[in-house]
């Protein structure tokens, strides 16, 4: 495909930029080949990593079957402030961080204990989780989770994320979430281009039969498969942008220009009366329920005096439920109440992407259509190397190599892409960085093509 037209005139050869849908073209083969070639392997870590991670439920269910389960649901539960004292009274030394409720019958309590020697004193640190049958009163087991996961639900979720690399870590997960819809879009853009010299359409969306083998028969695999998978990757890249460290991460400060997190409860401190009994967990619920809060319940206890009890609610599926109460605990009385409602539309967008990336918003189904999409796209990069194997246009010689796309752009087109890096690089702090360092090998790629071979003059 020619992606530059040229003119002749006397001692010399002019460039022309490519305009218009084929400059369109150019770019977008570009950035398909050259970005998918850089970032696939990438891509292939996190596919793998997530299609482990998202089944992490039923791998809990399995792995810790004897400690969040009851042996034999009984006719009525204990009051939960006696579960609370039977996980106490096996830890003295501890104090009570949290206590976990569960609308499953069949279910363990869990009460979450602060035990000096373990990392954290807040929600998210190491904490020792007691499991205890609600029925008998009995402890079914112990374990040391970090932010109320399980050890093994947070060592899926740090390799899927971060490669339990840390901080830097998260770097390689990112990239690959913000330069998967790039790499979609470029190839859309190159495979619905294709449709002028196709007799039927419906081989834009089914492989041909007709098609020898060889770079055509893996192209007509590679098109359609990667038209149907489209919209799911760039639904799975975005959601995994919204929950990201950087992206997603900036709606976590005091300031949070895009919104993109869930408003928390100020959880004011309230006075400490004289002579009164605060009350316990056992009302927190009961008031927690009268306010409509229902589903899995975190009940977190006052750390110190004259904080509040805050209830979260965590119920799976949709509707999303997301109320949040703090409740007086000398009084009773609700002190502050943060309901759906209250959620901004990015934050709505936030919460719902967070439930669908992890498999957890429709259930099974969920978990089941992104393994498909993941499937998919692992199918698509195969044949993405293969078609690159069995017909590089490179061959090794940089003699071979198009232009710098960039030089490729007329001058309003370079313009409106600078402005579009700039914004970028703001929403997507990520992929911004790793644009620039793409163009600068871009650029430096076409100087030592012009070095391997100089344009020849017209004799």
């Amino acid at each position: 495909m020619s992606t530059t037209t040229e003119t002749r005139t006397p001692g010399k050869r002019k460039k022309q930029p490519a305009r218009g849908m084929n400059g369109l073209r150019v770019i977008a083969r570009r950035v398909h080949f050259m970005a998918g070639i850089v970032v696939s392997p990438f891509l292939v870590v996190l596919s793998l990593t997530g299609l482990v991670y998202v089944f992490s439920p039923q791998i809990h269910d399995n792995l810790y079957h004897s400690q969040l389960y009851v042996n034999e649901v009984g006719a009525a539960p204990k009051p939960v402030s006696e579960q609370v004292r039977a996980a106490m009274t096996a830890h003295p030394e501890a104090a009570l961080r949290q206590v976990i409720t569960s609308p499953e019958p069949d279910r363990t309590t869990r009460v979450v204990l602060s035990v000096p020697g373990l990392a954290g004193t807040d929600e998210a640190g190491q904490a020792r989780t007691v499991f205890v049958d609600p029925y008998t009163g009995y402890i079914n087991g112990e374990l040391t989770t970090a932010g109320n996961r399980m050890p093994a639900n947070t060592w899926l979720r740090d390799l899927h994320s971060n490669l339990h690399l840390g901080e830097p870590g998260r770097w390689y997960a990112e990239l690959c979430a913000s330069w998967l819809p790039v790499i979609v879009l470029g190839g859309l853009v190159l495979w619905l281009a294709q449709s002028r010299r196709r007799t039927r359409t419906r081989d834009l969306f089914v492989p041909p039969r007709k098609t020898k083998g060889g770079w055509l028969r893996l192209r007509g695999l590679h098109g359609p498969l990667g038209l149907w998978l489209s919209a799911g990757l760039v639904v799975i890249a975005v959601s995994g942008l919204l929950i990201s460290q950087f992206t997603g991460g900036r709606g976590s400060q005091d300031h949070d220009p895009m919104r993109l997190r869930a408003p928390t409860l100020v959880a004011a401190p309230v006075a400490v009366p004289e002579g009164v009994e605060p009350i316990g967990v056992d009302r927190v619920l009961e008031i927690a329920q009268a306010q409509g809060l229902h589903g899995e319940l975190l009940v977190t206890a006052p750390a110190r005096a004259g904080a509040v009890y805050t209830v979260m609610e965590r119920a799976a599926g949709i509707p999303l439920q997301r109320d949040n109460i703090s409740v007086d605990p000398f009084t009773g009385e609700v002190t502050e109440h943060i309901g759906w409602d209250d959620y901004s539309f990015l934050a709505k967008l936030t919460s719902v992407a967070a439930e669908f990336h992890t498999g957890t918003l429709f259930g099974l189904a969920n978990q089941i259509v992104l393994a498909v999409l993941v499937t998919g796209l692992l199918v698509l990069i195969g044949l993405g190397y293969r078609m690159w194997w069995v017909r590089s246009p490179y061959k090794g010689k940089w003699k071979a190599l198009p232009t710098a796309a960039w030089k490729q752009l007329s001058l309003p087109m370079a313009a409106a892409g600078f402005l579009g890096i700039v914004a970028i690089t703001w929403v997507l702090p990520v992929f911004g960085a790793s644009l620039l360092v793409f163009l600068a090998v871009d650029a430096a790629i076409s100087a030592l093509q012009r070095r391997k071979k100089p344009v020849p003059r017209a004799r």
